[in-house]
């Protein structure tokens, strides 16, 4: 699998910065170390470093050779409450927490880039490299974008990535319009009348109540939704009761909902309420609900869709873009992003291993000069130097296996 000459020189340096923050993770809105580490790294290439977007958000700047137009490239930096299950040397040092995204592999192939194009420099116009905190679940891109990130930084475009276990190992996917779902979240208090396990007759048992709204949920998506329009529901937890013997007076659902259009939101919030407070209605008891929208869906804009797709058969050739990848229920606060700006999205393929979210998970190192070279691929052709000075500042960038 091809990866830029330079780049594939330095990668043993890049697996020891990503197994240095696979050792050190920090979760959403507390990656101050992590933060520090992307900074130092971006000065020690000559980079103009912002730090404070966000709280922990790194930002850092590379003008190319000659002026031109500006873009982003964002990588995420956040780990997640996981209790790691390996036995690796560079396993997470903090208990509970560890990098079961990839976000340190997504870190550290933007860095390998940084520090190439430092190098090289051939390209015209300006690049952004976006370090964001807080994706998981807390929408650290969202944050930043209302912190002023495109107001400080301008950009035409902006771009984002990430690893994808169980796709082809160098196989880069891509596709115009919705990649990845909205998220939503939901929570249904099922209030009736506890009461002696023994003696239901003289209670209101929201234990059966919520089995009830469990299964109407279903439902909405067999029934609501057209049957053309992805989207999900699910109920990830119940909580109720603490006693053998004792039924409980309230029981609490809580769970996500999933789509790639707004009116099919609608649809699936609506109909969340009208079940619930329906139910708990036909057997006397009442429905506290709460619906929110987290992240909306992810929307790959053509024209930055096809520029990243001239940038990755570069890398990888022609055969392994994938150009209609089937989208992903999954969410992703980069959207906030492209909500701001045209942009687009991709996933990298990792081969096979353990999923992501998974305790077992390790990001696969192998992958890092091609994700480095993508990045710095997309700089050049996006801020293509236009004039004969081009062949000769390339000399540094030649594929090799």
């Amino acid at each position: 699998m091809p990866s830029i000459n330079r780049i594939h020189a330095f990668h043993d340096e890049m697996t020891g910065w990503r197994r240095h923050l696979h050792s050190n993770p920090e979760t959403a809105f507390e990656e101050h170390e992590t933060s520090a580490y992307v900074a130092a790294r971006l000065r020690s290439f000559g980079h103009d470093v912002h730090q404070g977007l966000a709280g922990t958000g790194v930002v850092g700047t590379l003008a190319g050779s000659r002026s031109g137009p500006a873009i982003g490239l964002r990588a995420d930096m956040d780990a997640l409450n996981i209790e790691e299950q390996s036995d690796l040397p560079y396993r997470s040092r903090h208990p509970g927490k560890m990098h079961a995204c990839g976000h340190d592999g997504h870190m550290t192939m933007l860095l390998g880039a940084a520090k190439y194009l430092a190098e090289t420099r051939n390209f015209a116009g300006t690049a952004h490299f976006i370090f964001q905190p807080a994706e998981e679940n807390e929408g650290g891109g969202r944050k930043m974008v209302e912190d002023g990130l495109f107001k400080r930084f301008p950009v035409e475009g902006v771009y984002g990535l990430h690893n994808w276990p169980g796709q082809a190992f160098g196989t880069i996917a891509l596709k115009a319009g919705p990649l990845m779902a909205a998220y939503d979240i939901f929570e249904i208090r099922v209030l009736g009348r506890g009461g002696h396990g023994a003696m239901p007759n003289e209670t209101i048992d929201p234990v059966i109540i919520a089995a009830e709204i469990v299964g109407a949920l279903q439902t909405i998506i067999s029934r609501t939704v057209h049957p053309v329009d992805a989207a999900v529901v699910s109920v990830t937890e119940i909580h109720g009761g603490d006693n053998w013997n004792v039924i409980p007076a309230e029981v609490v659902l809580r769970g996500t909902t999933r789509a790639f259009k707004t009116n099919v939101q609608d649809k699936i919030e609506a109909r969340v309420g009208e079940i619930a407070r329906g139910i708990c209605e036909a057997h006397g008891a009442t429905a506290a609900l709460r619906y929110d929208r987290l992240y909306p869906p992810t929307v790959n804009s053509p024209a930055e869709t096809e520029l990243a797709a001239k940038a990755a058969v570069q890398v990888v050739g022609t055969n392994d873009v994938i150009r209609d990848p089937m989208p992903s229920m999954a969410s992703e606060d980069f959207a906030f992003m492209l909500e701001a700006r045209p942009g687009s999205y991709v996933w990298l393929g990792t081969g096979n291993g353990a999923n992501l979210h998974n305790p077992s998970y390790d990001f696969n190192d192998e992958i890092l000069p091609i994700g480095a070279s993508y990045w710095a691929s997309l700089v050049e052709s996006v801020l293509a130097v236009e004039d004969g000075d081009k062949a000769s500042q390339r000399s540094g960038a030649i594929m090799a296996p």
